[in-house]
């Protein structure tokens, strides 16, 4: 979509620092960290959220969360992580492209807020 955000970092028109990227996943430092490593994983076919996934979009879903967890080995996360991702205005989601937040390097405490 051309006035997606996330479509715009996927497609390398807005600089981000990239972490992880093969065809179907790209992964980034988020801009405003709520953790000590708070990494986005997107997919960069355009998704609007989570909401919309069928399971057609299980090998995807498995790709992702595959690059998540060689990210928080990377990022020496072995004492725990999370992963979030937000639905819709009540559920947080700020960015309409599906997206994970890997959050670590902390305490994790629930509920979450």
């Amino acid at each position: 979509m051309a006035d997606c955000l996330f479509c715009k970092i996927a497609n390398h028109e807005i600089d981000s620092l990239v972490l992880y990227e093969d065809d179907e996943v790209l992964a980034f430092r988020d801009i405003d960290p709520k953790a000590p490593t708070h990494i986005l994983v997107i997919p960069k076919k355009h998704v609007d959220s989570a909401a919309l996934l069928s399971e057609a979009d299980g090998p995807l879903l498995g790709r992702i969360f595959s690059v998540i967890a060689k990210l928080a080995e990377d990022e020496k996360l072995e004492k725990g992580w999370r992963v979030v991702a937000n639905v819709g205005e009540e559920g947080g989601q700020t960015v309409g492209h599906l997206h994970f937040h890997l959050l670590g390097g902390r305490q994790m405490y629930w509920p979450p807020g």
